[in-house]
């Protein structure tokens, strides 16, 4: 079997989700090939390219050793201001590189004037006329040489984002083309949220043979006449090649459960499809990161987990890693304990996204966010205290707030200014089978049948053309906010921010 990561996606880490399906085929003996079709095509289009115009273009491309050295090495991260511009440097390659005015590459993004990734008949379009992707010279040369080599008789995509599916239905109009008897298989976060859908149907017989909703593991071995074996299988990276990556060292991704521990937050997409919380045995998750430290000698460990549940963290704390790692964690009543938290850096913790989202009690109490304010705000100072590095995210224009309650947390986030490090700020978007998107009059957000998410008439009127301008002219402008937003890495965010943190990941863990 072959096990495909399309483009595009931030390309820093190698791919977790066919990682964890390798793993689980190599596990019992099955045949399996990784490919990371993002990095590689990306790296193709930049490499390929010459004759640039404008000046902009060709200093770039003149630039562009550099500053992918820039990125791979410690030196490219001492320096917002110069890593920013190496950032817009290989952003502006691979739009020049799209050879199209209609298609646009990005270092995280694709986007196609001509077709909706939001529409399945936009995707069986890009299906039928593969030769029309800017990557199609590449894949196409690519993957006949990967199924001659390997003779699979299935081949899996892996979509977990919008800006994945064009370029993957392009490689499986190819492949249904040129072998028309590969049967072909759709997994990953994208595919599951389209088939949690009521009423949910393959909108591509014909010309996908399988889609697989959720965990992966089970139904893949099945076909293959294996039962599941055990629930979470070790990571597998072996045929990744860590030193293609835009990252100063080698990421390791991993995930320690499925779903949320929490799962009651208002509007949750988890909730929505129905996702449960899988926690891996704590011993198996230490177990593995061992194993995975000595075969891929990383940097940095990135959890992947939705949420660190509290008895993960402190079995990190009793069990440390011997390498920083990072990822995101519930505000608790733990965050706010000072020798906690001296023990978790101790771990090798520098940096926790933190999902705070408003500085209103009664909105985060409506959501039923859990959070308490004011233990966010001890957290935070505890945080910064013994090292550890906060990227908070805010959300605005949810059905719950109003334009005072939004105004309670641009009071909050300057109050606590000195403490977060970094911020990711973001517009509500109203999931459109959320049981409680019933209680609002909604309409179209985004024209297209797969959309997942719908425009609500506002119960205060504070609609997003309102939050926006409150966004761009106010809150961001704010002379205590300003500094931390010009913090973040551009593209990356919080996938590089961990290099920015405080605690400097090339020097030893104290």
């Amino acid at each position: 079997m072959i096990l495909v990561h399309p483009p595009v996606v931030r390309p820093c880490e190698p791919p977790a989700g066919i990682a964890r399906l390798a793993g689980a085929f190599r596990h019992h003996g099955i045949p399996v090939h990784v490919w990371d079709a993002n990095i590689e095509c990306l790296l193709f289009l930049m490499e390929t390219t010459h004759n640039a115009y404008d000046t902009w273009t060709k200093g770039a491309l003149r630039r562009l050793d550099r500053n992918l050295k820039e990125l791979r090495s410690p030196h490219g991260y001492i320096n917002i201001d110069r890593y920013t511009r190496a950032v817009r440097d290989l952003g502006r390659v691979l739009q020049y590189a799209s050879g199209s005015h209609e298609v646009r590459v990005g270092l995280a993004d694709y986007h196609d004037t001509r077709l909706s990734a939001l529409k399945s008949s936009d995707l069986l379009h890009a299906a039928e006329h593969p030769e029309i992707s800017p990557f199609y010279s590449f894949f196409s040369m690519r993957l006949s040489s990967l199924l001659e080599e390997n003779l699979p008789g299935f081949i899996g995509f892996s979509i977990n984002y919008l800006s994945q599916a064009l370029t993957a239905f392009a490689m499986i109009g190819y492949l249904k083309k040129t072998f028309p008897g590969l049967r072909i298989i759709l997994g990953g976060g994208l595919v599951s949220s389209w088939m949690s859908r009521p009423g949910w149907k393959n909108p591509w017989q014909g010309m996908v043979d399988i889609m697989i909703a959720g965990p992966g593991e089970a139904q893949l071995l099945e076909l293959h006449g294996t039962d599941q074996g055990p629930l979470f299988y070790t990571p597998d990276y072996s045929g990744l090649s860590f030193d293609n990556y835009f990252a100063p060292g080698n990421i390791l991704p991993y995930s320690a459960s499925g779903g949320c521990y929490w799962s009651r937050c208002s509007f949750c997409p988890e909730k929505t499809e129905n996702s449960f919380f899988r926690p891996a045995a704590t011993s198996q998750v230490i177990s593995d990161l061992s194993k995975l430290k000595e075969q891929t000698h990383p940097c940095l460990v990135h959890f992947l987990d939705n949420a660190l549940s509290p008895a993960l963290l402190k079995h990190l704390c009793e069990h440390p890693l011997g390498i920083p790692w990072y990822g995101f964690a519930r505000i608790t009543p733990e965050l706010a304990d000072e020798d906690f938290c001296r023990n978790l850096r101790k771990s090798g913790c520098v940096m926790l996204k933190l999902g705070i989202e408003s500085g209103d009690q009664k909105v985060l109490d409506t959501l039923e966010k859990g959070i308490d304010l004011k233990i966010a705000s001890c957290a935070l100072k505890t945080l910064k205290r013994v090292g550890i590095s906060s990227y908070v995210y805010l959300l605005f224009g949810t059905p719950a707030e109003s334009e005072i309650d939004a105004r309670k947390t641009l009071k909050f986030t300057i109050e606590n200014a000195a403490e977060i490090d970094f911020l990711n700020l973001a517009i509500f978007n109203l999931p459109r089978f959320s049981p409680d998107a019933g209680n609002l009059k909604t309409g179209e957000f985004y024209e297209g049948d797969l959309s997942l998410y719908c425009s609500f008439v506002h119960p205060s009127g504070w609609n997003r053309t309102s939050v926006r301008d409150f966004l761009d002219k106010e809150f961001k402008k704010h002379p205590a906010i300003r500094p931390i937003l010009r913090q973040d890495p551009a593209v990356f965010t919080s996938n590089h921010a961990p290099f920015f943190a405080t605690a400097v990941l090339h020097k030893s863990i104290s």
